[in-house]
C-alpha cells in the first residue's frame, strides 16, 4: 500500500495505490471515523455491511479492517481530508477537488465510486443520478452510490451497490 506523502495531516489516511480496481470516495470523515482512525466508522453506517451484501468483500469487515481492502484492489479517500463531520457543518471550501483529481490521475483506478450524490456533485459541479456516469476521470469510470450514512437512510438503495459490484467483479 502506498499512501500519499501528505497523509501526515489527513484525519484518516488515504488507502491508495496505482492501478486499483475500485476507489471509494466520500465527502469527509465523520467524527466517529476520526476517533477510530478508520473509514465509515460511525454506528449505523451501511458501508461495511453493503460491501459484503453485494459480494465485493468475502466477509463483513469492520472499519478498522479498512487497510485489508488493498488486497482486494480497493482504495478509499474523501474529498475533504482535513475536516470532519456532516457535510452541512463543513467549511465552504472543505472539498479539495483538485487534490482528489490529481490523486486519481496519479493512481488511475479502473472505477471511482462516490459514496454519495453530494460527493459526486461537488466534484462534477453538476446534478447527477445514481449509477454509472457517462463521463470519466481520465480512464476511470465513475459511479454514484446512495450514501450509506445513517443520516441518509431514506435515500439508500442497495440495487445501485449491486450494479457497482457486478462491474467490480468483471475487472
Amino acid at each position: 500500500m502506498k499512501n500519499d506523502v501528505n497523509d501526515t495531516h489527513y484525519l484518516v489516511p488515504d488507502l491508495l495505490a496505482p492501478e486499483l480496481k475500485l476507489v471509494f470516495c466520500g465527502t469527509a470523515p465523520s467524527r466517529a471515523s476520526v476517533a477510530a482512525a478508520a473509514y465509515y466508522a460511525k454506528p449505523g453506517n451501511r458501508f461495511w455491511p453493503s460491501l459484503h451484501t453485494v459480494g465485493i468483500t468475502p466477509h463483513r469487515y469492520v472499519p478498522q479492517d479498512y487497510p485489508q481492502l488493498h488486497a482486494l484492489g480497493i482504495g478509499l479517500t474523501d474529498l475533504c481530508k482535513i475536516h470532519s463531520g456532516v457535510d452541512a457543518d463543513l467549511p465552504d471550501d472543505a472539498f479539495d477537488c483538485a487534490a482528489f483529481e490529481q490523486k486519481m490521475q496519479q493512481h488511475n483506478p479502473r472505477i471511482i465510486a462516490f459514496t454519495s450524490k453530494n460527493a459526486a456533485q461537488s466534484y462534477l459541479q453538476k446534478a447527477v443520478a445514481y449509477g454509472e456516469q457517462s463521463i470519466r476521470l481520465g480512464t476511470s469510470r465513475l459511479f454514484v452510490l446512495p450514501s450509506p450514512s445513517g443520516l441518509a437512510t431514506r435515500f439508500f438503495d442497495i440495487k445501485v451497490w449491486h450494479a457497482l459490484a457486478d462491474e467490480y467483479k468483471r475487472l
